[in-house]
């Protein structure tokens, strides 16, 4: 008996525990569900567009420091160039699916 009450407790707790979790997630999930009621597809787009020219830029004057000899730290450098390219050929293929869409809309008769 002694170990089936304890057994019901530890299971009592764990549901408490998981209500406690959804609770907080739920409550998140509402709080951050539309941060930027406003913003549009047009408006996300272009500030994405933006964090990658910055990483380009960023890249660019890494590569500059590190050929004059001002800077010294390789890891970096790479670290830089991958999350560059990274960044350049995840906006490549969005724009590639964003064309292949476009091209699909134009297609279709109204």
């Amino acid at each position: 008996m002694i170990v089936k009450s304890v057994a019901v407790q530890a299971y009592q707790n764990a549901l408490k525990l998981q209500q406690d979790a959804q609770n907080k997630v739920g409550a998140n999930f509402k709080t951050n569900a539309a941060p930027h009621q406003g913003a549009g597809f047009v408006d996300a787009l272009k500030g994405n567009l933006e964090k990658v020219n910055d990483m380009q830029n960023a890249k660019s004057s890494m590569v500059t420091a590190f050929a004059a000899g001002k800077e010294q730290n390789v890891h970096e450098l790479m670290i830089s160039l991958q999350k560059a390219g990274l960044a350049m050929s995840m906006t490549s293929a969005v724009r590639s699916k964003i064309m292949a869409s476009y091209q699909e809309l134009t297609k279709m008769q109204f």
